[in-house]
């Protein structure tokens, strides 16, 4: 009885309503990007950083082994904040946002003429500790635009330091090196890769990732990433 009582009372719209307002108060929405606070009902973007979202970005290549590679923002600001949020804050949902700004990025710099879709993985102990893969939900993302399902074909070691505590391209080299091992080599030979990352830096990650890859017998490997850092 008290079960169909509670049914009767989730589908009445006052109901809902009332509901939607108290968590609206309680956990009022905020911008993906600026972080600014948004009007209840609103979208997760505020209309400024809507109109402030830049033209895609790619350039010449850093590191080795991929052929080319596609960025949907530079990685400072609003943007380095909101990416920090949903690496180390707890935000994935932001991939929902991210994947058609890196999806038009990937369409508008480097085609579509891919095989296979894949990410750069995180090692087993961040999934653990973070809870969950950033560039896995960026590939699902993109995927949804791409009409493409993301395989994941690389494996990280667990003890590998971040390679945001490296201090110059040598050292991110050196730590990266033997970081990766392919998943299944059948499931990339012959393919034209389109590899997702989240940041991309001195290039050395998505390099080793790359070489891996083609290790493997992959035809070519392209990368795009979220944002990238300018030089």
């Amino acid at each position: 009885m008290k079960n169909n009582r509670n049914e009767r009372r989730a589908d009445c719209p006052r109901y809902r309503t009332g509901v939607n307002a108290l968590k609206a108060l309680l956990w009022p929405r905020r911008c993906v990007i600026c972080h600014s606070f948004l009007e209840p009902g609103a979208d997760r973007l505020c209309p400024a950083c809507v109109a402030a979202i830049p033209e895609p970005i790619s350039g010449d290549r850093r590191g080795a082994h991929y052929r080319r590679w596609a960025s949907a923002f530079w990685y400072e600001g609003a943007i380095r904040a909101s990416i920090l949020r949903f690496k180390f804050g707890g935000c994935r949902f932001y991939a929902h946002y991210y994947g058609p700004w890196l999806a038009r990025a990937v369409t508008q710099c480097l085609g579509t003429q891919f095989d296979l879709l894949t990410y750069v993985a995180v090692s087993p102990y961040r999934r653990w500790r973070r809870g969950y893969d950033q560039s896995a939900l960026l590939a699902q993302a993109v995927g949804k635009d791409l009409d493409m399902t993301p395989l994941p074909t690389l494996r990280k070691r667990s003890r590998v330091k971040p390679q945001s505590r490296t201090i110059d391209h040598a050292e991110r080299q050196q730590n990266i090196r033997g970081a990766f091992r392919i998943v299944d080599p059948e499931a990339v030979r012959g393919k034209r890769i389109l590899l997702i990352d989240d940041v991309l830096t001195t290039g050395a990650t998505v390099s080793e990732a790359s070489h891996v890859l083609l290790g493997a017998g992959a035809k070519s490997v392209d990368v795009a990433t979220l944002a990238v850092t300018r030089k």
